[in-house]
């Protein structure tokens, strides 16, 4: 399985975890949502049973009186109900209809038993095939024959003055008269129900669909990096290899030539033994910059920073590379302050990074050319720059000569024995120090190479 195809497979497999997790957080919120709405008009479908009943309770109860004959109390209370046993001919105007607290008859109806749970009038719009016998449950939700769903309110009637209703589960002393059911159809709520629940079904499958699309998307930018890091990886393992594998061939190629010599021939062993020498020496430095960078790029690493001196840092430098810049006929000039500049630092890599900052210079001016090593110092900022008129660096390429390995005349860094590895080093010395190094340069005019560090004067 190649490189493209692993992703592939690790971002299809993101993908439908966060697509997942995602529908499951909504699909739970919108399920909260709802049954916060079905509760909450389920509350209020009781309440309006209950103001309804109890308006109906404390008009009753004061026209209720003690009699063997209640259904004759009854026809006259209520007119438009049934009574039991007998023929219903509901016969009642409008405002009687008003007065006993109901004008929408086809939602509500009425059910009245004595205080021997037995069924004295009823509403004619009652649930169909209803029990006849009394249930002393407060609340009761009913089926009808039809499948329509019927939501029941019982309360106590008293035959003496208006009194609040009790609970129905306590005992009751002889004044009980009997007992008021009101109840509702919930065909409107159950129709609002269901309007919610397809609803809440369609917007969660085009949720679900934009959250797929959009999980799909951004774990593409989530792997992005990744995939690019993993290139950049496998570069890295290509050209370590392949830097090792050139000196290693030259060593090998050497140590088998010295081995063919014949007994005459032992005058060239020196010639042999110093090429032997050079390559391990390359190898040697690949392997001791490698390490050194990898060390750089772990940011659990520990520094024990100290004061380092700028000013005595550059002036060495200057000195060390002033017999090469004489070699090669270059003018090496320090503009350096003779006040001491420090900064907190590794006074180590701070001599690697500008090391490799002037031995790139030398390396690339011609002869003739200059060197100028500047160190300025302003508002605690000091600010070291390395100008040369060397070759310069052409502008397509000015944004990959830090990374690892990269050669802008590979042929040419191969002859002056470098690995490609200085400036990649440079940068992560500086980055390690809270800086970068930025870069100005025009093709056969030279370049100039910048830091900045926070600094004091001592």
């Amino acid at each position: 399985m190649n490189s493209y195809q692993l992703f592939r497979r690790s971002r299809l497999r993101l993908a439908i975890w966060y697509a997942l997790v995602m529908s499951g957080i909504l699909g739970l919120l919108g399920l909260g949502t709802t049954y916060a709405l079905v509760q909450s008009k389920w509350n209020a479908l009781e309440r309006e049973i209950e103001s309804i009943a109890g308006t109906l309770h404390d008009s009753l109860e004061p026209m209720l009186v003690s009699s063997r004959k209640p259904t004759k109390v009854l026809q006259k209370i209520f007119p438009d109900l049934c009574v039991s046993y007998q023929p219903c001919r509901p016969n009642s105007s409008l405002i009687q209809r008003h007065t006993l607290g109901i004008s929408d008859q086809t939602t509500y109806y009425i059910r009245l038993f004595d205080h021997k749970g037995k069924l004295l009038a009823f509403s004619k719009n009652q649930p169909q095939r209803q029990v006849p016998h009394f249930n002393p449950k407060i609340w009761q939700t009913l089926t009808a024959t039809m499948g329509d769903r019927y939501h029941q309110f019982t309360t106590i009637l008293h035959s003496h003055h208006p009194s609040i209703p009790e609970i129905i589960n306590h005992s009751h002393d002889d004044e009980s008269w009997g007992y008021l059911q009101v109840g509702r159809t919930l065909s409107t709520f159950d129709a609002e129900l269901q309007r919610l629940h397809w609803i809440l079904i369609l917007s969660f499958c085009s949720a679900s669909g934009l959250i797929a699309i959009s999980s799909w998307w951004l774990s593409g930018l989530a792997m992005q990096p990744i995939y690019l890091s993993y290139q950049r990886q496998q570069q890295f393992t290509a050209d370590v290899a392949h830097e090792l594998r050139s000196p290693l061939a030259n060593l090998i190629s050497t140590i088998e030539a010295t081995q063919r010599l014949l007994p005459e021939q032992t005058e060239q062993i020196p010639i042999l033994l110093q090429t032997i020498e050079r390559q391990g020496h390359r190898l040697s430095q690949l392997i001791t910059d490698l390490l050194l960078l990898a060390r750089l790029e772990r940011k659990d690493q520990f520094h024990q920073y100290q004061n380092c001196c700028l000013t005595d840092i550059l002036n060495d430098l200057t000195e060390e590379f002033s017999e090469s810049a004489i070699i090669k006929k270059i003018n090496l000039i320090n503009q350096v302050p003779r006040q001491d500049i420090y900064i907190l630092g590794n006074e180590s890599q701070l001599y690697r990074l500008f090391t490799n900052l002037i031995s790139n210079a030398v390396q690339y001016t011609p002869q003739q050319g200059s060197i100028i090593i500047i160190l300025e110092f302003q508002n605690h900022i000091a600010t070291i720059s390395i100008k040369d008129t060397g070759i310069g660096i052409p502008i397509e390429v000015k944004d990959h000569i830090f990374e690892r390995f990269y050669r802008i005349n590979s042929d040419r860094s191969r002859k002056t024995g470098g690995t490609g590895l200085g400036l990649a080093i440079a940068q992560a010395i500086a980055q390690k120090h809270g800086s970068k190094i930025t870069v100005e340069s025009r093709p056969k005019q030279g370049s100039c190479f910048s830091i900045q560090f926070k600094s004091w004067i001592s």
